[in-house]
């Protein structure tokens, strides 16, 4: 800069910043050695704050509106600079301008699948992408944490950081929700602000917040989206006995409007006799169906015991004849008994058709 620039800066006794991009967040006014002349009259604008910096250290902040720049009006940088003598010199210091709009339709999305466990479909791989808006909401922390001595801080320096932000909160908020795949699309709504309170105090340590978190699709795999259709396909079918009988129906009605011969005359034939051959099984299944429904049941098969008494095999008995047996005493609890079926030989009492019959004795009457 020459000395026709340094002549000029000093005339200029306006500062101010019509921000004409889309993606500016801080912007530093440039001045010919940082000079302010004392008097300088400061124009902040809606959307915006303007922050005085001297020697690194801020000192006063602006709000929207228009100042006159006097260093007896200025305590912070007064301090800071110490004038023992008059105010009325030029003055060093940086004017920073901070956009405090919303920036809005900033993108985010899952570079690599998720893979997470679902209750229904077991381990799966989500992919996910949507929208978020944030805002600047401490210009102090911003300028001293991320902007440093950036003149002019954009988006794009810091969207990877953030966009890195939204992929971990993502996947920590969707796995600790353990809401079911298929449930997701209808809870975007009420993840969306989960993640904002959850992404909120990491944007703080920026000097940002956070003011908005869309989800627009969360997509599954092909071979999981291919089966969830052949899923709701079949729920849509209902009885497949009745739908494939439907289908010979619609193809033999199809075939009979279409007499030509060939390979047409062929196809239906074909489908006549597969047609027919359904009806008759579903025919033959009612039939059968109601054939069961006129026949008793068969009759239970009686159970027959044979026993050991005196050392010789004695039998077979039915239960009425051994219950005789009981009340005669013949048959006691380790009586051993065999029927077809058990392994070995057992204890009468270890028997459940022949135990119960061992104590159906009512006890002696008790004495009054």
């Amino acid at each position: 800069m020459g000395i026709f620039d340094k002549l000029f800066a000093e005339l200029i006794d306006i500062i101010e910043w019509t921000d004409d991009t889309s993606n500016t967040l801080v912007y530093r006014f440039p001045r010919y050695g940082n000079e302010i002349k004392n008097g300088a009259m400061l124009t902040v604008r809606e959307g915006q704050i303007a922050v005085l910096v001297n020697e690194g250290e801020v000192a006063d902040v602006y709000e929207p509106g228009l100042y006159k720049l006097e260093t007896a009006n200025m305590p912070i940088l007064s301090t800071l600079q110490g004038w023992k003598y008059g105010f009325e010199s030029p003055f060093k210091a940086e004017v920073y301008f901070f956009n405090t709009t919303q920036f809005t339709d900033m993108r985010w999305g899952l570079r690599n699948p998720l893979i997470m466990r679902d209750s229904e479909f077991g381990v799966v791989r989500l992919r996910a992408f949507g929208t978020y808006a944030f805002k600047i909401s401490d210009v102090k922390t911003l300028l001293t944490e991320i902007v440093g001595t950036d003149g002019h801080f954009t988006v794009e320096e810091i969207s990877d950081q953030l966009r890195n932000l939204m992929v971990s909160g993502f996947a920590n908020i969707v796995a600790e929700s353990k809401i079911s795949i298929l449930d997701l699309a209808g809870n975007y709504d009420k993840l969306g602000g989960i993640m904002t309170e959850y992404l909120d105090p990491e944007f703080n340590s920026f000097g940002l917040t956070l003011t908005k978190f869309l989800i627009e699709n969360i997509s599954l795999p092909e071979a999981v989206e291919k089966a969830l259709d052949e899923r709701s396909s079949m729920g849509a079918v209902g009885d497949l006995d009745k739908f494939t009988k439907f289908q010979a129906a619609q193809s033999m009605r199809d075939a009979a409007q279409n007499p030509g011969g060939g390979a047409g005359a062929g196809i239906g034939m074909g489908m006549g006799f597969a047609m027919a051959q359904s009806f008759g099984e579903a025919l033959s299944n009612q039939n059968k169906q109601k054939q069961n429904q006129d026949v008793p049941p068969p009759v239970p098969e009686i159970e027959h015991f044979y026993i050991v008494s005196d050392g010789q095999r004695a039998g077979p008995f039915n239960l009425a004849a051994i219950a005789e047996y009981i009340k005669k005493g013949d048959i006691t609890a380790d009586t051993l008994v065999w029927k077809s079926g058990m392994a070995d030989w057992q204890a009468a009492s270890e028997v459940r058709s022949i135990a119960s019959m061992l104590n159906s004795e009512p006890p002696p009457i008790p004495k009054s």
